[in-house]
This record gives C-alpha cells, structure tokens and sequence, in this order.
C-alpha cells in the first residue's frame, strides 16, 4: 500500500476504535448470553482450570475455549473480570476483521471502496452489535472472514507454499465454535477455484491437508479436555456440532424456518436496507423480455467473466449463507461472516449512487436526519417530563417505565452532551455539504449514521439498558450474604440447556449452584416469584423463609426475584 492507503487504513482504525472500545463497558450485562460467556472466564481466573472449567456450580462451557482465553487474559492485565474486558476481545475482533478487509479489497479494487466497505460493515446494525457483546460469534466471524481472505490470497498464488496465516485462523475460528471454522473459509476457495478451471483431485488433496493442518492446534486442546471432561465432554461436543447441524438436539435450540435467515439478514443491515428500497422503487429499469436459458446464460457469462474480488465475495455469501439455511437452528450471528463481503457490493453501490443518483442518496441522508431530529426531540421530551408514564401497559410496564425514568433524571455532563450533539451536527453537515461533490455527499451520509451508533453506545444504551440488569440485586445479595455458596432453583429444567441466574452468579463471583444437584441443609436460596411453590411442594421437608423482595424482573428469564432462608425441619 502507498502512504495515502496507509493513512487512511489508520482512519478506519481509529474510527472504529473510538465507536467500538471507548463505550462498551458502560453496559451492564442485561442478557444471558454475555455473562453465560464471561463466567467461563471468570472460573478459569477463579479456580485455574484453562481447558474445561466449571462454573455455575455443575457447567462445562458449550463452546471451545478461545474467547474465554482471550477475556481472562485481558482481564487479568486489567486485574479484574467486568463487561469492559469481557467485550473487548469481540471489539478488538471486529477491529481485526474490518481492517482485514481494508487490506483485500484496496490492492484489488481501490481504497475508497474498502473504506467505505469498512465503515458499512461498522454501522450495520447486526455487525456492530456483535462487536460490542460478550459473545462468541464476532471473534469467530473475524477470524472466518481472515482465513477467508488469506486462502484466497493462496489461490491467487496457484496454490504455492502454506497459508499459514489461513491456518492459524482457522484453528482459532476452531477453537472458539467448532470444525465449522475450517469447514466453510475451505468450501468458499475450493469451489471458486472450481470455477477457474484448478483440477477437482489436486483441489480436494490441498484442502485436505490445509483443513489437517488447521486441526492441530484444537486438536490439542480436544484431547485435553477429553481427558478431564470424559464422555461428557464427548456428548457435549457430538450435540454442539452434529445434532445441532442435524436438528436432532436433545433440547430445542432456534429452530426456524430456512426465510428466517433472510429476514434477519434485512434487518441486520439496518440502515442500509432503506437506502436499497428505496433506490428499488426510484431507479429506472429496462424491461426484461428473456427467456429463461437465456437468463441463465447470461448469469454463467457474467459470473465467469467476474474479477477476482467480485467473484470470491459473491461465493462468500451465496456458499455460506446456503450453508447456514439447512439446519432447523437458526440465528441472525450464525451469517455474520458475510457482512463484510455484501459490504463490500454494498460500498460499489454507494458510490455509483453518489455519482450517477444523487438524488437517492440525498433522500437517504433526508431519512436518517429526520431520524436525528426525531430522536433528540423525544430525549427532550422525556427530560421535561412530558411523556405520561400511564402511556406504558402491559408485563413490561415497570421496566419501561423505568427506563424512561432514568432518562428523564441521569445527570449530563460536558461529555455526554458533546455526544448527544453529535448526530446534529453531523445531520447540520450533510445539509451543508449535499449539493456539493458525490464524495462529500457519500460521507456526510455515512457519517450521520456513525454519530447516530456513538450516541446509542456512548449514552442512550447504557442509560436504558441498566435498569433491566441484574447488578443492584446482586449487590444486594452481596451485603446479605457477603461470602459462601448460595443455591438457585428453577422449574423449567432442561437437559443440556439449564437456567442459571447467570448475570447474579457473574456479578457474585460464581458463587450459585442449582440447589437440586446439592440438596444442601441450610442456606440461602434465589428463586423466582412462581418457583417457589414448586419449590415447597418437592421439598416439603425444608422450612423456607423470604428474605428479600427485589421487585425486579431478572434479564435472565424475566422472572421476578426473591432471596429466601431455608433450613430442614
């Protein structure tokens, strides 16, 4: 790359390193899956077991280990476990992937592009929630999409030497989520140099050894693991990466119809969606009188007569995202590897836009200024109190009352402020700007939406999404009982997916166990409003006694908490 390439890869870097690592440990965990992820963490720090730690008093974790390296070694320099470190490999991985992708697309298209490309890839709504939670699924995406990148980059090359890179990306992306790391980065190369004419039996010998070669690593840790965790470990894995695939589960995990991925794939590229539909009813079209062979001709004329770039991203997303419609579960983070890659068509779009259809563009930035406006006017709205509470109804009533009560009286300051005008000013330069050149236009546009992400993770987000977190009980638990086990008890009991007050276990240290795989005689019990009439009638030899009311509805199973005392009679 020339110094001006450079440069700008340095922007990119630091655009998203303000969007991403400055503002994701304002959020408390307010869902299951974050702590369900940081916890494995937090047992290895707590108990020293690195290949197959127990926490929430009985779980191995469900998945491979990498990510819950990467957020105990993180969190070890930082010198304690919190939603900052825990979040901060995802951002790091996302950072990774998006300068990754920078680097591909400017030495085979250009750096405006991949710029541009980069900064979709950062505003979509699915990716960038990805990037800012304590999951497995953006670092397994990154390391994908990189070992995607690196083989291609061998293919380019005839196939000569080792991807090296490749393999140890796709050991890692083996290591966080299973042999579907290597499976489809292999599939995507070997049937694009399929379609260039490379012989099937040299092509099928190369990826044999490539995918042998990236199972050395994980490998190591399987037998490790085997080795503590025996045929409970094994069952484990066997469910997690064949049952799962098969839709055979002893336990129903997202089953959803093959359009679900579809839907999801239009709302996880949210804003950019309404910039397509609209442009699909504003754009003049030819008429297509061709018959169907034609069609099809054309189509294999056009795909074989594709560059490199645009031939490897198309089968980056048709191959993968197929791949992910056959099995019965189903979730929007299982089609993250393909957002950069739609991104990247996406970028070309853009920019034809820019320079040929201005007019589209500019109803866009119209759109998502309107929406800048709409959003301050009711933040201000909700500051003079003249929203009425009794608006809200229904089982969530309290939690979003709540919200609106700690917008209403959350102390601004010089920072937050900044933030907040941040979207207004970006929206004040696009109606400065967008009668100007296509570029200015383009990245006005572009940069609306980016203010409008920093505003959501540097203070609405944090600010709403508090008060549905489980901290203040656990805090409170913690003043009643400031050291020893307590026990948690749940009805809906599943086999291989049990419920766990994870987010009070996290912020507790790891200090809950399921009362029903103890059967202790005394102690301190978390349960549910319901589930301690069961509780009762199972255990009719206890003597249970409520300690404590949270009158707070759990983030975990939407259960309202009590702490009680029990003891056998």
């Amino acid at each position: 790359m020339n110094k001006q390439e450079k440069n700008i890869l340095l922007l990119l870097i630091v655009i998203c390193t303000i969007s991403l690592i400055s503002f994701i440990g304002l959020s408390l965990f307010n869902t299951r899956g974050e702590p369900r992820e940081a916890i494995v963490s937090l047992s290895m720090l707590k108990y020293g077991n690195w290949i197959l730690p127990v926490n929430n008093g009985i779980d191995i974790a469900y998945k491979p280990p990498l990510l819950h390296w990467f957020i105990a070694a993180v969190s070890y320099l930082f010198g304690e476990i919190t939603p900052f470190t825990s979040r901060m490999p995802s951002a790091l991985s996302l950072i990774a992937m998006i300068a990754a992708g920078y680097v591909f697309f400017t030495k085979r298209k250009d750096a405006i592009t991949a710029f541009v490309a980069g900064i979709i890839t950062l505003t979509c709504f699915e990716v960038h929630r990805a990037g800012t939670s304590c999951r497995v699924d953006m670092l397994l995406s990154a390391l994908m999409v990189i070992a995607l990148y690196q083989l291609h980059k061998w293919g380019e090359k005839d196939m000569k030497g080792i991807p090296l890179w490749g393999i140890l990306a796709m050991s890692g992306a083996f290591l966080t989520k299973g042999p579907v790391g290597i499976l489809l980065p292999c599939l995507v190369e070997f049937v694009y140099l399929l379609i260039r004419g490379h012989k099937p039996l040299k092509l099928i010998y190369m990826f044999f050894l490539i995918s042998l070669l990236s199972c050395i690593l994980p490998g190591l840790w399987y037998v490790a693991a085997y080795r503590q965790g025996g045929d409970k470990f094994l069952e484990l894995v066997y469910e997690e990466n064949v049952l799962r695939f098969l839709g055979k589960m002893s336990y129903s995990s997202h089953e959803k119809p093959a359009y679900y991925n579809l839907i999801t794939l239009i709302a996880g590229y949210i804003p950019y969606t309404l910039l397509v539909i609209i442009s699909i009813f504003t754009i003049k079209y030819k008429s297509l009188n061709i018959k169907v062979s034609q069609l099809w001709k054309r189509i294999r004329k056009k795909i074989s007569s594709m560059d490199s770039a645009h031939l490897f991203s198309l089968l980056s997303i048709v191959i993968i995202f197929t791949f992910y419609c056959i099995p019965k579960s189903k979730r929007s983070v299982y089609l993250l590897p393909i957002y950069p890659f739609i991104a990247f068509f996406l970028s070309e779009y853009i920019i034809y836009l820019a320079k040929n259809k201005k007019k589209i563009l500019k109803i866009f930035g119209n759109i998502m200024a309107g929406i800048v406006i709409l959003l301050t006017v009711c933040f201000i709205a909700v500051r003079a109190n003249l929203i009425p509470e009794n608006i809200f109804s229904g089982k969530h009533a309290v939690e979003n009352i709540n919200m609106m009560r700690d917008l209403a009286t959350v102390n601004l300051n010089i920072v937050t402020i900044i933030i907040l005008a941040m979207p207004l000013m970006a929206a004040v330069i696009f109606w400065r700007v967008k009668n100007q050149g296509p570029y200015k236009l383009m990245i006005s546009i572009l940069g609306i939406i980016w203010s409008i992400f920093v505003s959501l993770d540097g203070f609405y987000q944090p600010v709403i999404l508090n008060s549905k977190s489980d901290y203040n009980v656990a805090m409170t638990i913690n003043k009643i009982v400031p050291k020893g086990i307590l026990y948690s008890y749940r009805t809906d009991i599943v086999a291989g997916d049990r419920m766990h007050p994870f987010t009070i276990n996290f912020y507790l240290g790891d200090r809950i166990v399921p009362f029903d795989c103890f059967n202790p005689s005394s102690g301190y019990l978390i349960a549910g409003d319901n589930d301690i009439e069961t509780f009762k009638k199972t255990y009719p030899e206890y003597d249970v006694k409520e300690i404590r009311n949270f009158n707070h509805r759990s983030c975990d199973d939407k259960k309202w908490l009590h702490l009680y005392k029990f003891s056998k009679l």
